[in-house]
Protein backbone atom coordinates (compact mmCIF):
# COMPACT_ATOMS: atom_id res chain seq x y z
CA UNK A 1 0.00 0.00 0.00
CA UNK A 2 1.32 3.50 -0.96
CA UNK A 3 1.45 5.93 1.49
CA UNK A 4 0.66 8.90 -0.65
CA UNK A 5 -1.69 7.08 -3.00
CA UNK A 6 -4.11 6.02 -0.04
CA UNK A 7 -3.61 9.65 1.96
CA UNK A 8 -4.64 11.57 -1.29
CA UNK A 9 -7.72 8.86 -1.58
CA UNK A 10 -8.71 9.10 2.38
CA UNK A 11 -8.52 13.00 2.03
CA UNK A 12 -10.60 12.33 -1.23
CA UNK A 13 -13.40 10.23 0.18
CA UNK A 14 -13.57 12.03 3.09
CA UNK A 15 -14.39 15.84 1.77
CA UNK A 16 -16.63 13.81 -0.70
CA UNK A 17 -18.78 12.18 2.04
CA UNK A 18 -18.59 15.79 4.22
CA UNK A 19 -16.71 15.18 6.90
CA UNK A 20 -14.57 16.62 8.75
CA UNK A 21 -10.94 14.91 10.02
CA UNK A 22 -12.99 15.37 13.11
CA UNK A 23 -15.87 13.61 12.36
CA UNK A 24 -14.24 10.99 10.45
CA UNK A 25 -11.48 10.57 13.51
CA UNK A 26 -14.38 9.81 15.41
CA UNK A 27 -16.21 7.69 13.81
CA UNK A 28 -13.43 5.09 13.50
CA UNK A 29 -12.39 6.05 17.47
CA UNK A 30 -9.02 7.19 16.53
CA UNK A 31 -7.10 10.91 17.04
CA UNK A 32 -7.26 13.78 14.72
CA UNK A 33 -3.91 13.50 14.57
CA UNK A 34 -3.76 10.39 13.25
CA UNK A 35 -6.22 10.70 10.53
CA UNK A 36 -4.02 13.83 9.67
CA UNK A 37 -1.05 11.74 9.26
CA UNK A 38 -2.80 9.14 7.09
CA UNK A 39 -3.52 12.04 4.69
CA UNK A 40 -0.15 13.33 4.32
CA UNK A 41 1.64 10.28 4.04
CA UNK A 42 3.10 10.46 7.22
CA UNK A 43 1.62 6.95 8.71
CA UNK A 44 -0.97 4.34 7.64
CA UNK A 45 -3.94 3.03 9.11
CA UNK A 46 -4.11 0.33 11.19
CA UNK A 47 -4.53 -3.38 9.59
CA UNK A 48 -7.67 -3.27 11.74
CA UNK A 49 -8.70 0.09 10.90
CA UNK A 50 -9.07 -0.75 6.91
CA UNK A 51 -12.77 -2.71 6.79
CA UNK A 52 -14.21 -0.08 9.31
CA UNK A 53 -12.47 2.56 7.11
CA UNK A 54 -13.84 1.80 3.67
CA UNK A 55 -17.04 1.02 5.31
CA UNK A 56 -16.98 4.71 7.49
CA UNK A 57 -15.97 6.38 3.49
CA UNK A 58 -18.91 4.44 1.46
CA UNK A 59 -15.92 2.32 -0.26
CA UNK A 60 -15.23 -1.33 -0.47
CA UNK A 61 -11.67 -2.24 0.94
CA UNK A 62 -10.27 -2.98 -2.78
CA UNK A 63 -11.02 0.89 -3.64
CA UNK A 64 -9.57 2.16 -0.73
CA UNK A 65 -6.70 -0.11 -1.26
CA UNK A 66 -6.28 0.82 -5.06
CA UNK A 67 -7.81 4.74 -4.75
CA UNK A 68 -10.03 4.08 -7.74
CA UNK A 69 -13.45 2.31 -8.55
CA UNK A 70 -14.13 -1.17 -8.83
CA UNK A 71 -16.97 -2.20 -11.40
CA UNK A 72 -18.04 -5.93 -11.09
CA UNK A 73 -17.61 -7.73 -14.21
CA UNK A 74 -15.69 -10.16 -15.55
CA UNK A 75 -12.78 -9.15 -17.25
CA UNK A 76 -10.84 -12.60 -18.05
CA UNK A 77 -7.41 -13.60 -16.53
CA UNK A 78 -4.52 -14.41 -18.06
CA UNK A 79 -2.71 -16.68 -16.10
CA UNK A 80 1.07 -16.07 -17.55
CA UNK A 81 0.03 -12.28 -15.17
CA UNK A 82 -0.49 -14.54 -11.79
CA UNK A 83 0.51 -13.25 -8.71
CA UNK A 84 1.87 -14.92 -5.70
CA UNK A 85 1.96 -13.82 -1.85
CA UNK A 86 3.28 -16.53 0.62
CA UNK A 87 2.00 -15.42 4.44
CA UNK A 88 5.31 -15.16 6.63
CA UNK A 89 3.27 -16.58 9.48
CA UNK A 90 1.89 -19.70 7.96
CA UNK A 91 3.33 -20.51 4.97
CA UNK A 92 0.10 -20.12 2.96
CA UNK A 93 0.46 -19.76 -0.32
CA UNK A 94 -2.07 -17.66 -2.56
CA UNK A 95 -2.43 -17.72 -6.01
CA UNK A 96 -4.69 -14.88 -8.09
CA UNK A 97 -4.55 -14.23 -12.06
CA UNK A 98 -4.21 -10.67 -11.39
CA UNK A 99 -3.98 -7.59 -8.81
CA UNK A 100 -5.83 -8.92 -5.49
CA UNK A 101 -6.31 -7.26 -1.77
CA UNK A 102 -4.36 -10.69 0.32
CA UNK A 103 -4.26 -11.11 4.00
CA UNK A 104 -3.46 -14.04 5.85
CA UNK A 105 -2.96 -14.32 9.76
CA UNK A 106 -3.73 -11.05 9.89
CA UNK A 107 -1.02 -9.57 7.65
CA UNK A 108 -1.99 -7.55 4.34
CA UNK A 109 0.63 -9.25 1.85
CA UNK A 110 2.22 -8.22 -1.65
CA UNK A 111 2.36 -10.42 -4.52
CA UNK A 112 5.94 -11.82 -4.71
CA UNK A 113 8.43 -10.44 -7.84
CA UNK A 114 9.45 -12.82 -9.57
CA UNK A 115 13.25 -13.29 -10.56
CA UNK A 116 16.07 -15.08 -12.75
CA UNK A 117 17.68 -17.82 -10.43
CA UNK A 118 21.02 -17.76 -9.62
CA UNK A 119 23.15 -20.56 -9.25
CA UNK A 120 22.18 -21.89 -6.17
CA UNK A 121 18.14 -21.90 -7.49
CA UNK A 122 18.91 -23.22 -10.44
CA UNK A 123 16.49 -26.14 -11.59
CA UNK A 124 16.67 -28.66 -14.33
CA UNK A 125 13.85 -30.85 -15.97
CA UNK A 126 13.83 -34.12 -17.59
CA UNK A 127 10.94 -36.29 -18.92
CA UNK A 128 9.75 -39.06 -17.25
CA UNK A 129 7.23 -41.47 -18.66
CA UNK A 130 3.93 -38.97 -19.46
CA UNK A 131 5.51 -36.62 -16.70
CA UNK A 132 8.19 -34.23 -16.21
CA UNK A 133 10.81 -34.57 -13.11
CA UNK A 134 11.90 -31.27 -11.77
CA UNK A 135 14.90 -31.55 -9.50
CA UNK A 136 16.35 -28.24 -7.64
CA UNK A 137 19.83 -27.70 -6.63
CA UNK A 138 18.89 -26.12 -3.29
CA UNK A 139 18.93 -27.48 0.26
CA UNK A 140 15.77 -28.53 1.72
CA UNK A 141 16.54 -27.61 5.71
CA UNK A 142 14.15 -26.06 8.02
CA UNK A 143 15.38 -22.72 7.43
CA UNK A 144 16.29 -22.71 4.06
CA UNK A 145 13.85 -25.41 1.80
CA UNK A 146 12.03 -24.67 -1.82
CA UNK A 147 8.40 -24.26 -0.84
CA UNK A 148 6.45 -24.51 -3.63
CA UNK A 149 6.80 -24.97 -7.34
CA UNK A 150 3.75 -23.98 -10.02
CA UNK A 151 4.21 -24.24 -13.85
CA UNK A 152 1.85 -21.21 -15.52
CA UNK A 153 0.33 -21.94 -19.00
CA UNK A 154 -1.95 -19.83 -21.62
CA UNK A 155 -5.26 -21.13 -19.70
CA UNK A 156 -4.21 -23.25 -16.45
CA UNK A 157 -1.99 -23.07 -13.72
CA UNK A 158 -0.29 -26.48 -11.60
CA UNK A 159 0.93 -25.98 -8.45
CA UNK A 160 2.26 -28.67 -5.83
CA UNK A 161 3.66 -28.26 -2.61
CA UNK A 162 7.33 -28.98 -0.93
CA UNK A 163 8.26 -29.18 2.40
CA UNK A 164 11.79 -28.66 4.83
CA UNK A 165 13.38 -31.58 4.97
CA UNK A 166 11.82 -33.22 2.31
CA UNK A 167 13.06 -34.49 -1.74
CA UNK A 168 14.32 -31.45 -3.80
CA UNK A 169 12.81 -33.58 -7.05
CA UNK A 170 8.87 -33.13 -7.84
CA UNK A 171 6.92 -34.73 -10.33
CA UNK A 172 4.32 -32.33 -12.76
CA UNK A 173 2.39 -32.68 -15.86
CA UNK A 174 4.02 -30.01 -17.85
CA UNK A 175 2.42 -29.39 -21.46
CA UNK A 176 3.56 -27.15 -24.07
CA UNK A 177 5.08 -23.76 -22.85
CA UNK A 178 4.91 -21.45 -19.80
CA UNK A 179 6.61 -20.11 -16.71
CA UNK A 180 7.71 -22.27 -14.26
CA UNK A 181 7.65 -20.03 -10.98
CA UNK A 182 8.97 -21.43 -7.52
CA UNK A 183 9.40 -19.78 -4.07
CA UNK A 184 12.64 -20.15 -1.92
CA UNK A 185 11.78 -19.42 1.85
CA UNK A 186 14.64 -17.50 1.98
CA UNK A 187 15.20 -15.66 -1.33
CA UNK A 188 11.85 -15.08 -2.44
CA UNK A 189 10.12 -16.05 -6.33
CA UNK A 190 11.94 -17.38 -9.15
CA UNK A 191 10.31 -17.51 -12.12
CA UNK A 192 11.95 -19.12 -15.50
CA UNK A 193 10.37 -19.26 -19.27
CA UNK A 194 9.89 -23.08 -19.93
CA UNK A 195 9.52 -23.59 -23.76
CA UNK A 196 8.29 -26.80 -25.85
CA UNK A 197 10.61 -28.47 -28.23
CA UNK A 198 9.84 -30.73 -31.32
CA UNK A 199 7.87 -32.65 -29.25
CA UNK A 200 5.18 -31.60 -26.70
CA UNK A 201 7.38 -33.59 -23.89
CA UNK A 202 10.41 -32.11 -24.48
CA UNK A 203 10.77 -29.26 -22.45
CA UNK A 204 13.63 -26.93 -21.89
CA UNK A 205 14.57 -23.64 -19.98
Amino acid sequence: MKQSITGETIRRLREKKGYTQSTLARILNVTDKAVSKWETGKGLPDLSLIEPLASALGVSVPELMNGERVENGNRGGNMLRSHFCICPICGNVIHSMGKALVSCCGVLLTPMQGREPDEEHRVSLQPVEDETLITFRHPMTKEHFISFVAFLSDDGCQMKKLYPEGSSEIRMTLRGSGYLVYGCSSHGLMRVRVRAGNRERTLRI
